[in-house]
């Protein structure tokens, strides 16, 4: 669960629903990691002191790449984002939308994701996207406190990360 617990969707990692949507939030926080050179955790921004995915709540305060990833946009700071490699070497119009539609892929609601068809299309030209809505923040803390919080009588473990071989349809 350690080194895959970034990648997992928020409704599957929270309440074990997986869908295709929940490959599309993973592809979103590949992007983001790719443009910004950085993983998804141990991440750090210096104007924000925070980490790369999280989860914000009043009891704990925790931030990964997605939550910076959102800030920046938010703020209209995108490119702050994209490694110094990237953003020398690259069409800044495509590392902008490269970080937008990460941002659209990892967005909380499932239902508001686009699909993978949608996501290669919008790539291929200049369209107006729509705007993101918030990225669903959580962490491997989330993880293990849900699964753990259900039967508090016996010990809790967490299972390590699968790999699935693809076979054609």
């Amino acid at each position: 669960m350690n080194e895959c617990s970034g990648y997992i969707s928020p409704e599957y990692a929270n309440h074990g629903l997986y869908s295709v949507k929940s490959d599309i939030f993973s592809f979103g926080v590949l992007v983001l990691e790719i443009v910004s050179g950085n993983k998804n955790r141990g991440f750090s921004h210096p104007d924000h002191h925070l980490n790369l995915l999280g989860h914000v709540s009043f009891k704990t305060i925790l931030f990964t790449l997605l939550f910076i990833a959102w800030i920046l946009f938010k703020e209209n700071r995108s490119l702050e984002l994209a490694a110094d490699s990237i953003a020398i070497t690259c069409n800044l119009s495509e590392v902008l939308r490269s970080i937008h539609v990460g941002l659209l892929c990892v967005q909380e609601n499932p239902e508001m994701r686009p699909t993978m068809s949608n996501v290669v299309l919008v790539l291929g030209n200049d369209d107006a996207l729509p705007q993101p809505k918030q990225p669903g923040f959580f962490t491997e803390r989330d993880v293990i406190g849900a699964s753990c919080s259900s039967n508090l009588s016996k010990p809790c473990s967490v299972n390590e990360c699968l790999v699935s071989e693809l076979e054609p349809r």
